[in-house]
């Protein structure tokens, strides 16, 4: 009988140094914002297109600690504009986004809640946030909660997004500001049976989303 040699089959995995990891990670960050990033609490309500893009921006930076609430689950056509993979069809949403936001950054905290997002909910869910990142689909889900953060928090920012339907038109992207409420987006190309949410424009208007809570975060850390 042939004896298998397990020792010659087993490679011996490499001792990773995570201070040292941590420092390489950021080590192109602004002096200055690292600090304030690793401070940060942020709050994502919807873990699709936006909320998932918008998270792997803010973990890439170093956001140190991200919020986030979804109900759904994975399915096939997420996977042509969230950050979601093959393997991961049918798993939770947040759950499957924090193994994919902790392979990309392992030094953030991620807090995540497999929930609907209900009016009567946003605080116990959110109350760290100190600012929201409003990452639905659907219209009335966004109302709601623009409404009820901004009657929750009256002086915590909350950054939405209107209008990022189809491709192209780029020069119409924009952000407009009222009051604490920051909208990215056209404000016109809405979904419909011949338009959809597509890769670019979804990744786009995240990425605006992303780079506001940077700016604010800055912004109300210095009093500027």
């Amino acid at each position: 009988m042939r004896r298998t040699n397990h020792k010659s089959n087993f490679k011996k995995q490499p001792i990773i140094n995570l201070d040292r990891l941590e420092k390489e990670f950021f080590s192109r960050h602004d002096p200055e914002l690292l600090p304030i990033l690793k401070k940060a609490v942020i709050g994502i309500a919807g873990a699709g297109g936006l909320g998932s893009n918008v998270a792997v921006s803010l973990a890439r930076v170093g956001v140190g600690k991200l919020i986030i609430a979804d109900m759904d689950r994975v399915c096939p056509s997420n996977l042509n504009r969230q950050y979601y993979f093959l393997d991961q069809i049918g798993k939770v949403k947040v759950y499957a986004l924090r193994e994919n936001l902790q392979r990309i950054n392992p030094f953030s905290i991620y807090k995540v809640h497999h929930v609907r997002v209900t009016p009567e909910n946003i605080k116990e869910l959110f109350s760290e946030a100190e600012i929201m990142v409003e990452a639905f689909d659907l219209a009335e889900e966004k109302s709601m909660l623009i409404n009820t953060w901004l009657s929750l928090f009256p002086d915590r920012p909350i950054v939405a997004a209107s209008g990022l339907s189809g491709f192209g038109k780029n020069n119409k992207i924009r952000t407009r500001k009222l009051g604490q409420l920051y909208l990215c987006g056209d404000e016109e190309s809405e979904p419909t049976d011949r338009i959809s949410p597509m890769a670019p424009r979804v990744a786009i208007v995240a990425n605006m989303q992303a780079n506001l809570v940077l700016e604010l975060l800055f912004r109300n850390r210095k009093g500027r």
